[in-house]
């Protein structure tokens, strides 16, 4: 099977998921519109490589569709989008 990222509201994450089985995730606060992500972690075990990216491609990706913006405190989600520059759009600085 193909993991999956879900928003999960309730618990202020997204997470990557094999079924049942959750390989990773991205914390975030909401503010309004602007999603600050603040803390990323993915299960070393899940023995798949690129998770981090695909979970936080897919969390920007959802921000985007809703017209949203972040801020990047978390330090992986901030490399990424450096590395990515098509999604610096988004990224807003800490009110």
């Amino acid at each position: 099977m193909e993991p999956t990222v879900v928003d999960v509201p309730e618990h202020s994450r997204y997470e990557i998921r094999d079924g049942d089985r959750r390989l990773g995730l991205a914390a975030y606060r909401r503010r309004g519109t602007q999603v600050v992500f603040t803390h990323t972690e993915v299960d070393s075990s899940a023995g798949h490589s690129g998770l981090g990216g695909r979970l936080v491609r897919a969390a920007l990706d959802d921000v985007r569709s809703a017209g949203g913006t972040v801020v990047p405190m978390c330090p992986f989600v901030r490399g990424w989008i450096e590395r990515h520059p098509e999604y610096r759009d988004l990224v807003v600085a800490e009110a």
